[in-house]
């Protein structure tokens, strides 16, 4: 179920974003409204996926398995979610406020995940340390912006490139680690 939601996230966030992008091309009669709806649909998603993903880092690094623990870990952080996402689209959509939110979720994410491939045995945490460093490395492209090289690549578009690899990465750990945890549920319950 958490994969699922995962996915619908992923997916509409990453839909909004290519709308987001292709504005350009708008009629300038509506590029104001869809600039407005587009940009705020493109934090709260971005927002949405960090936030889910957050959880599950923390659940999965401390491997919480008891339901009321797991409300308690992630209520508090639903909140916060819910609040500045509220925040953004109802108040102000602050793009410096946002970006050092999000900006630390991700740094957190990989905080987390880098615990938990330090202290597991799990055979495919090698993919999550080269997620880990090169989420890093991303990271840094986003933090530090810098003007087109000869017109064609920046910081934000070298970004987007690294997260094709990343992407690919992360599904594949999620496939092993399915298959994984699949056969030691499969083991125990024999």
């Amino acid at each position: 179920m958490d994969r699922c939601c995962l996915l619908v996230i992923v997916s509409i966030g990453w839909t909004i974003g290519a709308i987001d992008a292709s504005e350009g091309d708008a009629d300038p009669r509506y590029r104001w409204v869809c600039f407005d709806l587009t940009e705020k649909l493109d934090y709260s998603s971005t927002l949405a996926l960090l936030g889910f993903s957050l959880i599950l880092a923390v659940l999965r690094t401390f491997n919480v398995k008891n339901e009321a623990s797991r409300v308690m870990v992630a209520a508090p952080l639903l909140a916060f979610l819910t609040t500045h996402i509220l925040y953004l689209n109802f108040y102000e959509l602050d793009y410096g406020l946002n970006m050092k939110v999000c900006i630390t979720m991700g740094i957190a994410q990989l905080l987390f995940w880098a615990v938990w491939a330090g202290i597991t045995h799990h055979p495919s945490r090698f993919k999550i340390w080269a997620i880990v460093i090169g989420g890093a490395m991303a990271i840094l492209l986003e933090l530090y912006d810098y003007p087109p090289y000869k017109c064609y690549v920046d910081s934000h578009a070298l970004w987007h490139a690294t997260n094709i690899p990343l992407a690919y990465l992360w599904w594949s750990f999620v496939y092993e680690d399915a298959k994984f945890r699949t056969s030691a549920i499969m083991k125990k319950s024999r």
